[in-house]
């Protein structure tokens, strides 16, 4: 997917009335997940109703996640909150006003996730904010540099805002919690490749965000088979998750990493980055200096998310030939410091 549609029909007419709230409107905004929940098991694998309690205990990060009638939320639900937390940063990148309740259009949504705009799509999509609201979190995970146990909701709230005559929802109001709100205000955040959302299988985009998280533009990044199955949050047992990482391996389509065994009962993610040697579509390349140089501009700003927002604007200004793109990108990042 290449952007968001704007779907049918619109908002209520007063939505700018007010500053309590943020309206989903950047339709080309760049796929964000926050870390934490990138780091830590806090969705269910499952394909049926799952509702079990799960326990997640490592390194000090203590985790008890608890369904609702409803069911565990999904690794498939969590699409929702890729969307607000992607609409978020792109408006705080543009120095725009946000707020933790948000006003998105289901058709845009369902585009940017790569879904389906059928009826039983809008009913999948209502069943993934109930089971969002349900599950419950009890965690003491640090979220911008605050440490608090605490036990919330992974959406507080969500309403339909408007409807079709047909019942079909149309607009839709949902309240971040507060935990997750806060991750996106101190930018805890990674960029996602947009092919993460034609990942099918539950566990491929799990070990997906695992890889994403742990290696990120590194060369490559090491885990155990044992600590990847508990990190995954996989029911399966050893032995089946084995087979399936060993059948990932051999798939070899996930996004921006390579998977590999190693000795040692070890799996290597590779990335695919480093063998590319020219950028995707002429896009201007950046040396590595220049990315701790943009740290120091902006620091806690995820780069990579702020260089694929500079080949955005290069590419819409004609795409012009740059005899210095170091100099450029950082010219550009210190005119966005300059503007909050």
């Amino acid at each position: 997917m290449t952007g968001v549609g704007t779907g049918a029909g619109g908002l209520l007419p007063d939505r700018t009335r007010q500053g309590d709230f943020f309206l989903c409107d950047v339709f080309d905004a760049i796929p964000k997940d926050d870390m934490a929940s990138m780091e830590h098991p806090l969705f269910s694998l499952a394909t049926r109703p799952d509702r079990r309690i799960l326990s997640y205990d490592h390194n000090g990060v203590a985790i008890t996640v608890t369904p609702s009638v409803k069911g565990l939320a999904t690794i498939h639900d969590k699409d929702i909150l890729i969307f607000c937390i992607s609409q978020l940063m792109a408006a705080i990148n543009m120095g725009r006003q946000v707020s933790r309740t948000l006003h998105l259009k289901a058709h845009d949504l369902l585009l940017a996730t790569n879904r389906e705009t059928s009826g039983d799509a809008y009913r999948r999509l209502r069943e993934a904010f109930e089971r969002l609201a349900g599950t419950r979190i009890t965690t003491n995970i640090v979220t911008g540099e605050t440490e608090t146990t605490s036990g919330f909701g992974l959406i507080e709230s969500w309403e339909i805002v408007r409807k079709t005559r047909g019942g079909r929802m149309v607009s839709v109001s949902v309240t971040l919690s507060d935990w997750l709100y806060r991750a996106v205000l101190s930018k805890s955040v990674l960029t996602l490749s947009r092919d993460y959302f034609r990942l099918r299988k539950p566990l491929e985009r799990r070990i997906y965000e695992l890889a994403r998280k742990h290696c990120g533009k590194q060369d490559s990044w090491r885990i155990s088979v044992d600590t990847l199955l508990k990190k995954s949050g996989s029911a399966s047992p050893r032995r089946v998750f084995r087979k399936m990482i060993r059948d990932m391996i051999a798939a070899d389509h996930l996004p921006d990493y390579e998977m590999s065994e190693e000795p040692g009962d070890l799996i290597r993610f590779t990335s695919r980055s480093r063998v590319v040697e020219t950028p995707p579509q002429g896009l201007p390349m950046l040396k590595p200096d220049t990315y701790d140089a943009a740290r120091a501009i902006l620091p806690g700003w995820d780069v990579y998310g702020l260089e694929a927002e500079w080949h955005a604007v290069w590419q819409r200004s004609g795409a012009p030939r740059l005899y210095k793109p170091d100099a450029a990108f950082l010219g550009w990042l210190r005119k966005r410091a300059e503007t909050g």
